[in-house]
């Protein structure tokens, strides 16, 4: 085993393990209306047969076969910021997802360590902080 595949491991693994806690902290998100998108009621991911790609956040208005999709978002729970590439793989592949529409459907992009993005590259960033803000104190 190369010394870099236990490291990409359990990159992915961290990643993994969190996606269960930031979709319900968005659904609590978006009870409060905290999120952008208010209507969103249920957070899930979407994936095709060959899971390529696999968009980790789709905000919905219902479970488990929405009617209506209110953004598509990436989770990056990394040491490095969500860059430009993975802003890049998020648009190529939410724009297969049905039910995916570029003039409403947002964008959001869920990191640990911040973006280095343009303002304005998707409508909604989350750090950490923004994780637990969302449950009700």
């Amino acid at each position: 085993m190369s010394p870099g595949a236990s490291s990409k491991r359990s990159a992915s693994w961290r990643g993994r393990a969190v996606e269960p806690l930031i979709r319900t902290s968005l659904e609590e998100a978006a009870l409060s209306g905290s999120l952008p998108w208010p209507k969103a009621q249920s957070v899930g991911g979407w994936w095709n047969r060959q899971f390529n790609p696999e968009i980790d956040l789709i905000g919905a208005d219902r479970a488990p076969i929405a009617a209506r999709i209110y953004f598509c978002g990436s989770l990056k729970w990394l040491g490095a910021p969500f860059d430009n590439h993975d802003l890049h793989e998020l648009r190529e592949g939410a724009r297969q997802v049905p039910g995916f529409d570029p003039s409403s459907t947002g964008l959001l992009a869920v990191s640990r360590s911040g973006t280095t993005l343009p303002a304005g590259s998707v409508d909604l960033v989350w750090g950490p902080d923004d994780v637990v803000a969302a449950w009700p104190r």
